[in-house]
């Protein structure tokens, strides 16, 4: 096995599927069912997804919210999608954990990096909600820092593109598909990859991207295994 504990960023878009918002139970148990099989392989997983499925915290300051507030709307957002995953992975078989970089007794513990990592070496999948914690990060940034606190491989961002294009590939049919790319190259191509707070984090502290369509199925277990089917950011 080539990765032995990732931290696998899902969007919170990415859970809506075929509709407009919200939670589409079918896409939910898709990817339950795809994080499962991968733990059975014994690859320890945590995972933070986003919430703009359900509300974007920066998209609220064009709605009348302070961004600071906005920003915990988006927090509480990663949490309730937090927890249909957690209930969707534990319907699987699979025992899971759910942290929180903001308080919020009882559905979740505190984050500790070293608690997570306790959690992960027994087999335990550890969601992480609540971004940060702190208003003004995305959760990018929150998933390059746990990715940093739980020693992780890599970074999986599973997105419904299979790997980094030199151009939009559903606009632009053309676009090249890098199979390999520094972080320095794709900071000078401008590659939209994560954020920059993030993509900084990832770089300084020699943390992978492995960018890979989430969509199909079977890409995680395949990922993981080594195959050549998305594209690694790296030093």
């Amino acid at each position: 096995m080539k990765y032995k504990r990732i931290l696998l960023k899902l969007s919170g878009e990415s859970l809506m599927g075929a509709q407009q918002y919200g939670i589409d139970q079918t896409r939910l148990k898709v990817y339950a069912s795809e994080i499962a099989e991968a733990a059975s392989m014994g690859v320890q997983i945590a995972i933070v997804i986003g919430g703009g499925n359900i509300f974007r915290g920066i998209q609220g300051t064009g709605q009348g919210f302070d961004r600071a507030q906005g920003d915990y709307m988006g927090m509480l957002a990663t949490l309730i999608n937090s927890l249909a995953l957690q209930s969707a992975i534990e319907e699987q078989g699979i025992s899971t954990k759910l942290l929180s970089g903001l308080p919020i007794n009882p559905i979740a513990e505190p984050m500790s990096g070293r608690i997570a990592k306790e959690y992960l070496s027994k087999g335990t999948i550890v969601i992480i909600g609540g971004g940060t914690g702190n208003p003004y990060f995305t959760t990018d940034t929150a998933s390059a820092l746990r990715a940093i606190e739980i020693n992780a491989d890599a970074i999986f961002k599973g997105t419904r593109v299979d790997g980094v294009y030199d151009a939009d590939p559903e606009k632009h049919p053309e676009a090249k598909k890098f199979k390999n790319i520094s972080f320095d190259e794709a900071y000078q191509k401008q590659l939209k990859i994560m954020d920059l707070t993030a993509f900084t984090l990832c770089n300084e502290n020699k943390m992978p991207i492995f960018v890979f369509d989430m969509n199909t199925k079977g890409n995680l277990k395949k990922a993981l295994m080594g195959e050549e089917i998305g594209t690694i950011v790296k030093n």
